[in-house]
């Protein structure tokens, strides 16, 4: 899997989120407003907010996350500016995931790591960014060891009128199909797990 992708208008790198590409991680968060409402993708963190903490609050959690090193996610970058995430990390690292109970009561098999957000600038959605940032965590979960990653995107095969892609908040079904992922099981309402084993880099 490259770590680049060549269009007409662009070409993307990916990099790691660290402390190094953190100014960027930064902007792209402030550029959107927080993201979902000032949330800057704590959420699946432990003591991940349950509401009154403020936006603020948030930024300064996630970047004590990513300065221990407890944060991890794929940027893509357009130049030195990051236009796009996906984050992933072990489920020691991203405990909170949607329908938690649901998920904890069907699992068979513990996966090394999940991914849990993908987010892309408005200014370059429907290029293929999304694709890019995923088989970037994939790249680097690979160099980590790899192992069994987990990924619970919106399944919408069954569903005939379109998703507003800013609900789409971790991808498609049938976009993890394209990527090698398999369909395990139904998690909460129109969200799947999908799983692939990713052979170490």
């Amino acid at each position: 899997m490259g770590a680049e992708q060549s269009s007409a208008e662009t070409s993307y790198t990916v990099a790691p989120l660290g402390p190094g590409t953190w100014p960027a991680f930064e902007a792209l968060v402030q550029r959107h407003g927080g993201i979902f409402g000032g949330c800057w993708c704590i959420w699946f963190h432990p003591e991940a907010p349950e509401g009154g903490r403020s936006a603020e609050d948030n930024r300064a959690r996630k970047k004590a996350y990513v300065e221990r090193g407890e944060a991890h996610a794929a940027l893509v970058m357009d130049g030195d500016e990051a236009v796009a995430w996906a984050e992933y990390g072990t489920p020691v690292e991203l405990p909170g995931i949607h329908h938690r109970k649901e998920y904890e009561a069907t699992v068979t098999v513990v996966p090394d790591y999940r991914i849990t957000c993908v987010f892309v600038d408005k200014r370059h959605r429907r290029r293929g960014v999304t694709e890019l940032a995923i088989r970037g965590a994939l790249d680097q979960i690979a160099r980590a060891g790899g192992g069994r990653v987990e990924s619970y995107p919106h399944d919408l095969t069954d569903q005939t009128r379109k998703m507003s892609s800013s609900f789409l908040y971790n991808g498609t079904r049938r976009l993890y199909e394209r990527l090698g992922f398999t369909y395990d099981r139904p998690k909460g309402l129109k969200n799947c797990v999908m799983v692939r084993t990713v052979d170490p880099a």
